[in-house]
């Protein structure tokens, strides 16, 4: 397949992916391709699509994070479990250039649809199956999500406090970093490789590796220094004064990275603490007594007067910053990170902005998020489908 609609100029203009994923990995990953400009079909089942649709909180009609992950992408119905539909998957296939999945190992093969039987037609194609714990391996038909992949990787244990144990991540770590980006990343360098040999691929990601790929700061503890790495008890997870969270007068926070030791002079002599300036990162009870007299001169004044002094003198002290000042924020505003789409049901609809930014092939807003099923006929009659086949499809139930 290729673009038909005078769509894309982005870097991946051209591209054809077929999703079938549901809820954060997949969507992020695939919405990053579509930004790029490839074309995503969204494959959905036909009894209410992807899960995340019904996520609140709700705009008018559909979920607000399924909003903010499916920009750019086209939307068909497909029961995989009917012979037909499985007809008409394997149809697209042929003409597509990736297919990405979410599903535990096994789910593709059971259906008749994994990558062997879909590169027998399509030997260029590029097949990329996300999972928790990967294709192999004792933990390969294990359930998960985030907090799991996080707990087996040994990074849960970074976040927290040693004393009172580790606490739940405010980002989803192991979906996004050690899922989207992996496969995201995997995908382009498979599609480079192709351009060179013609052949696709298989690619095994597993958001549990992603997450261990993602130690090499806090693994070197464990690696070259036999040391076991705890919320709190190491310099960057939260027992160096330097480098830590402070509250101010007004209730309101800042952040403190003064790693390098002209900064945390700067920061000393700001804050009128000169006996601080001997020992940039002490450890057990010193760190204590250190963060304690910091934090009770941090309360002498309110958020943003300390980070203005901070702005004056060059240290490395933010605030803290809600969503909604961080949404209003000038650097996030320059950089074009929020901004809006016009959907045909929902309006208005925010959007958060492309991480990538290119020189000559930007990302772009093409396209709101699809309803369900908005482009079945389309996608099926570029496939080849004359509009009584696809209206028999339709009767059966196979879309």
């Amino acid at each position: 397949m290729t673009h038909t609609s005078g769509e894309g100029g982005g870097a991946l203009d051209g591209v054809v992916v077929l999703d079938l994923t549901r809820l954060l990995p997949g969507a992020f990953c695939s919405q990053l391709l579509a930004d790029m400009g490839a074309e995503v079909i969204k494959v959905e089942n036909p009894d209410g699509g992807d899960y995340n649709r019904a996520w609140e909180p709700l705009a008018k009609q559909e979920s607000g994070s399924f909003l903010l992950l499916n920009r750019n992408k086209k939307s068909v119905t497909i029961n995989l479990k009917s012979a037909s539909g499985k007809a008409v998957f394997k149809r697209l296939a042929t003409k597509a250039d990736v297919v990405l999945e979410g599903y535990r190992p096994g789910v593709m093969d059971r259906l008749g649809l994994s990558y062997e039987e879909l590169c027998k037609d399509n030997g260029r194609l590029i097949y990329c199956a996300i999972s928790g714990f990967g294709q192999d391996g004792p933990l390969r038909h294990a359930v998960g999500h985030d907090l799991n992949y996080l707990a087996i990787a040994g990074a849960l244990q970074l976040f927290g406090d040693a004393k009172e144990g580790p606490r739940v991540p405010g980002l989803s770590i192991a979906d996004v970093g050690g899922g989207s980006l992996m496969a995201a990343t995997g995908i382009l360098a498979a599609l480079f490789w192709r351009d060179r040999t013609g052949k696709g691929q298989f690619i095994d990601i597993s958001m549990t590796d992603g997450v261990v790929a993602w130690l090499a700061l806090h693994g070197a503890d464990y690696l070259f220094g036999q040391i076991e790495p705890r919320g709190g008890e190491r310099p960057f997870i939260g027992q160096a004064p330097c480098y830590g969270v402070y509250a101010c007068a007004d209730d309101r926070f800042v952040a403190l990275g003064a790693i390098e030791p002209h900064f945390w002079d700067r920061f000393c002599t700001l804050i009128d603490l000169p006996e601080t300036l001997r020992t940039h990162y002490p450890q057990d009870e010193a760190a204590e007594i250190q963060r304690a007299a910091i934090s009770e001169r941090m309360l002498s004044r309110d958020r943003d007067s300390w980070v203005a002094l901070a702005d004056e003198t060059d240290i490395p002290l933010s605030p803290v910053n809600s969503m909604e000042e961080a949404f209003r924020h000038p650097q996030i505003a320059h950089r074009r990170m929020l901004q809006t789409i016009e959907h045909p049901v929902e309006g208005h609809v925010p959007q958060l902005g492309f991480p990538i930014k290119f020189s000559r092939t930007p990302c772009d807003m093409r396209a709101p998020p699809p309803q369900l099923a908005e482009h079945n006929d389309l996608i099926l009659a570029r496939a080849g489908y004359s509009v009584r086949e696809i209206e028999a499809l339709r009767k059966e139930g196979a879309i």
